[in-house]
């Protein structure tokens, strides 16, 4: 396993007017999985995605990437956020936007211009680089804020929410531009979102979080074939079977026989 969550809990506070945000949660994934988190609203989802990433520290258990504890943000993981536009630093251009992270590293220049420009090519902005994002599309500040995790060359690639912002069309273009690079490049990928369709149709797994406090509360194998397709996947029965069992795990109602 690349990550390990070992009776992870969080609470926020102390005494009695502490709140506790997650309970003894649980879980693992393999190198080069896709694993999709979903649950109720306000269960706790993010906070175990910062938990993950170093950036929040627990108050109980730990996470490990390949057995070493988190305890701060580890150099093999890169975090994607929902809000791209406030992630992304408006006077940089896009390529500096890109860059701005692989300076932890110490690359050599043309180390770094060779890293950005396969990125951005990789997400499809080969022609932006010089371009701003506050001139760009939602949906295409999302593609730089991917570019620069990607051009991170991350061991494990956090996601939080990263298309909930955007219109649908441009989620489900966004969706199939994040499997094609997912199935391109050697990367561990844990995704966050409310949406249960994207993750049924993103997923090798669906972790099933539990109202707040969060535990796992299932874990769904999504055995649908690769390469995905919108039309073609969302119209499998078996697809249909899935986003049922993950949504009746959520709404806590039985799913239907047959």
């Amino acid at each position: 396993m690349v990550l390990d969550v070992v009776n992870l809990s969080k609470a926020y506070g102390h005494g009695e007017r502490s709140t506790l945000a997650i309970e003894s949660l649980t879980f693992s994934v393999r190198a080069g999985e896709f694993v999709c988190i979903v649950g109720p609203s306000g269960c706790g989802k993010t906070t175990l995605l910062r938990s993950l990433s170093g950036l929040v520290k627990p108050s109980g258990g730990q996470a490990l990437i390949h057995g070493s504890p988190v305890d701060g943000p580890p150099e093999a993981m890169a975090l994607v956020f929902q809000d791209y536009s406030r992630s992304l630093f408006p006077w940089m251009t896009v390529a500096r936007n890109v860059a701005f992270p692989l300076r932890r590293k110490r690359m050599p220049k043309a180390e770094r211009d060779a890293a950005v420009a396969e990125s951005l090519a990789a997400v499809g902005l080969a022609d932006a680089a010089e371009r701003y994002p506050w001139q760009l599309s939602g949906g295409m500040q999302q593609r730089v804020a991917i570019a620069r995790a990607l051009a991170y060359k991350p061991e494990i690639l956090l996601m939080d929410e990263p298309f909930a912002s955007v219109d649908a069309q441009t989620r489900s273009d966004l969706e199939d531009l994040l499997l094609s690079v997912w199935e391109a490049v050697d990367v561990t990928v844990v995704f966050v979102t409310h949406d249960i369709d994207e993750a049924v149709y993103l997923g090798d797994r669906v972790v099933v979080l539990s109202p707040s406090p969060c535990t796992v509360d299932r874990i769904v194998t999504v055995d649908l074939p690769r390469p995905r397709d919108q039309l073609t996947t969302k119209s499998l029965p078996r697809y249909v079977d899935l986003r049922t069992e993950v949504f009746s795990a959520i709404v806590k109602r039985p799913a239907p026989d047959g």
